[in-house]
């Protein structure tokens, strides 16, 4: 196999000898995995259970079949919504983080309260404006660890340059909660002409991820756990506004058409990069063939997921994004990215394809293929 081209090689389109050109890596094809099948378990039950949290089939189900009728919610699921307000496009989003345990190696509680809904924000290729917050605090909880919490979750809305504008405080009875819960909300302004949603993605564009694939959700167990990898792996959370802005500037207006140039952004959070890709591929219609070997997985994190019996590309992420991009602006994008500390180490991992729609797919480094499906519940409980 052939090393990378770059991403301007990242087209999709055939190149000779039957191959086809992804993320500049040269893959057999055409793929035919229509015909492939995997049942899966009936997963009725009368009671929630812990995998309708982990961001997989359960959650997709629990979503589509019960909150969804309830709220007569219609139109594409995104990580926030984007409101029409007079002249100006608003997007909102709301998140609740109920990681165990509260302080973990390279962030918290806290920071995940901000970097969260910040992201979320950003993935609709909004400026996030302001934050509100809520604590749901558990009776006998250590006044001093709730204070490490709100320090945590205010210096990082001040990294953020986000400011905390609202919020509110409950305490629940002993036994009834965990600490302490943290609920955020957020708003912002998305700019002109940008259309960035799961819907835009397009057979030929080209998938990159801003960095290292499962630092927060090993970073997690290690601590939880009590686990040691030879190598201390620390979560990635980090705000990744800045960085999605320097992208969508990356392609002048007049050169990225109606939308930008930016077609989809994820941030990979509970169920990974496998989830993130599949609910996608599934939105949009379209298949994912990823290159197994591009993948920039660390090492201390493949060894945990070795030990564990993990597969990294479903191992939750919280200062990493996904982004879809047509190959004709790539380049400029990538460019971008790894101009920015969030993404110094960004890469082309794959190509969007008009095969097996709603599927996604991985070329193993022997040769082979695999099919990277939706998680049905989760691998790591309260990551976030």
């Amino acid at each position: 196999m052939a090393e990378p081209a770059g991403p301007g090689a990242a087209g999709g389109g055939h190149a000779g000898n039957g191959q086809a050109a992804v993320g500049g890596v040269r893959t057999t094809a055409p793929l035919d995995v229509t015909t492939w099948s995997c049942p899966v378990p009936l997963r009725d039950s009368p009671t929630v259970q812990m995998g309708h949290g982990g961001g997989g089939q359960m959650s997709g189900e629990l979503v589509e079949h019960l909150f969804r009728p309830a709220f007569g919610a219609v139109g594409e699921l995104t990580d926030s919504a984007v409101l029409e307000v007079g002249d100006a496009r608003v997007a909102f989003s709301t998140d609740s983080f109920v990681v165990r345990p509260l302080f973990f190696p390279g962030g918290s509680i806290g920071d995940l309260a901000v970097n969260g809904t910040v992201n979320d924000l950003a993935m609709s290729g909004a400026w996030p404006l302001a934050l509100s917050t809520a604590f749901i605090v558990e009776e006998g909880m250590a006044v001093a660890d709730l204070g490490r919490v709100a320090t945590a979750l205010g210096a990082a809305a001040r990294a953020a340059e986000v400011p905390l504008v609202t919020g509110d405080t409950k305490v629940v009875d002993a036994g009834h909660g965990d600490q302490v819960f943290v609920n955020t909300a957020g708003v912002g302004l998305v700019r002109p002409g940008v259309d960035v949603r799961p819907g835009r993605a397009r057979p030929g564009d080209v998938v990159i991820v801003s960095g290292d694939i499962g630092r927060h959700g090993v970073a997690v167990l290690s601590c939880r756990e009590g686990l040691e990898f030879g190598t201390a792996v620390e979560s990635d959370t980090a705000p990744l506004h800045r960085l999605v802005a320097a992208m969508l500037d990356a392609v002048p207006a007049a050169a990225a058409g109606a939308g930008g140039a930016v077609h989809t952004l994820r941030d990979p959070t509970r169920g990974g990069v496998a989830a993130a890709l599949n609910e996608i591929a599934r939105t949009a219609g379209v298949g994912v063939e990823l290159v197994e070997r591009q993948l920039p997985v660390p090492a201390a994190v493949a060894d945990a997921c070795s030990l564990l019996g993990l597969d990294p590309l479903y191992v939750a992420n919280e200062g990493l994004l996904v982004a879809l991009v047509p190959p004709e602006h790539a380049e400029e994008v990538l460019a971008a990215m790894v101009a920015r500390p969030e993404a110094a180490g960004a890469r082309v991992v794959g190509v969007v394809v008009d095969r097996h729609p709603g599927m996604v797919v991985a070329r193993t480094g022997l040769g082979g293929t695999r099919v990277v499906d939706l998680p049905a519940g989760e691998q790591l409980p309260r990551i976030c």
